[in-house]
């Protein structure tokens, strides 16, 4: 069985990811390609696709999302993510499992609530009118008034198949957004088979190689190893010794291959979606992005590997990015992390007046 290097591995990710190189193609069809963008924060995956689309503007995402193509949905590992529409109406049945299996994480705070009568009720609204969840809370509470009122939102989000409603703002959504029914803002219905079988050939296409313990590790779901055995797929093997497995005829660029620098929202999926996760970032610099209160910090990368983070502020008219790297950086490399940082300052804030770049350290 061919050995993959860690190089080998990483390059032919970065490729799956579209970060070895811009492309000129439509926003709906690269967060297809990427089965879906982490959406946590709106803003994220605006980040994520100009980072990835040759000459992206916002406007063609804002099309995108008033036009139904995308939506912004709880979905894989029970968080939010930008997905194609097609993509949640064909998957959503196949990670309800993993939905309807957080609800454990209530424990006490779950005493009392019937997810059935919870579900009818919460659909009852929700159609009726979008609806912000603290507006979904307080309508439950009045109807289930012995149910903790998070328990009852909760259940809403990880058990009703639900969208979040766009509005006329920067990034399509407000920090307290309203949620309305997915198959009625779609306009079609949810697929109600499990599609697990293809759900891992799309990940391996965004993700791969990858082992079933790196597909479960983004999709929440279990047990994939045998699933993985009926495909048809090629494998290899890691520096570790463990099974790779890939779609035939993927990309697998050379391992020389040069890797832009490129910069990387919060939660962007490529740090997210394997259970070990050394193909992106090493070991040692971890601690600096993954932090205890489960956030993922925006990044960027040199060769192809998480080198540092970044930040952004804007006063007085000037727009400052900020780059703390995890360690020494060659000028070379800092010419370009300043003509690219340069470009995604002028992204996120094109009404400044000046920009600047800025290292620490």
């Amino acid at each position: 069985m061919v050995v993959m290097s860690g190089r080998a591995v990483n390059r032919a990710t970065l490729a799956r990811q579209v970060l070895l190189g811009r492309e000129a193609v439509p926003a709906v069809d690269v967060v297809g390609r990427l089965v879906g963008m982490q959406g946590q924060e709106a803003k994220h995956p605006y980040v994520g696709l100009w980072s990835r689309i040759d000459h992206f503007a916002e406007s063609e995402l804002d099309d995108a999302v008033r036009e139904h193509d995308v939506v912004r949905a709880t979905l894989f590992r029970g968080t939010l993510h930008l997905v194609t529409a097609a993509d949640y109406l064909r998957f959503r049945a196949t990670v309800a499992p993993v939905l309807e299996a957080g609800l454990k994480v209530l424990g006490e705070r779950g005493a009392g609530l019937e997810p059935e009568k919870v579900v009818a009720a919460a659909k009852k609204l929700l159609t009726k009118e979008p609806l912000t969840f603290t507006e979904v809370r307080d309508a439950l509470q009045q109807q289930f008034p012995d149910v903790n009122e998070r328990a009852l939102g909760f259940c809403t989000r990880m058990l009703v198949p639900l969208v979040v409603y766009p509005t006329d703002v920067r990034w399509s959504w407000t920090a307290n957004s309203r949620f309305t029914p997915a198959e009625k803002w779609i306009g079609k219905k949810l697929h109600q088979r499990s599609e697990t079988k293809e759900l891992i050939t799309r990940y391996l296409q965004a993700f791969g190689p990858a082992t079933p313990a790196d597909f479960q590790t983004w999709s929440g779901l279990q047990k994939a190893k045998p699933l993985f055995d009926e495909l048809e797929l090629e494998t290899f093997k890691d520096e570790a010794g463990k099974t790779l497995y890939d779609v035939p005829d993927a990309p697998r660029p050379d391992p020389d291959t040069p890797a832009p620098v490129r910069f990387l929202p919060e939660f962007d999926n490529v740090l997210l979606s394997h259970a070990k996760r050394e193909r992106i970032i090493a070991d040692e610099h971890k601690p600096a992005v993954f932090t205890k209160n489960l956030r993922v910090k925006a990044t960027y990368t040199v060769d192809g590997l998480v080198a540092g983070l970044w930040t952004t502020e804007k006063k007085r008219g000037v727009a400052t990015l900020t780059l703390t790297p995890f360690g020494r950086t060659l000028k070379k490399t800092q010419a370009e992390l300043e003509r690219e940082g340069d470009g995604l300052l002028r992204f996120l804030e094109p009404d400044a007046k000046s920009y600047e770049v800025v290292t620490t350290g």
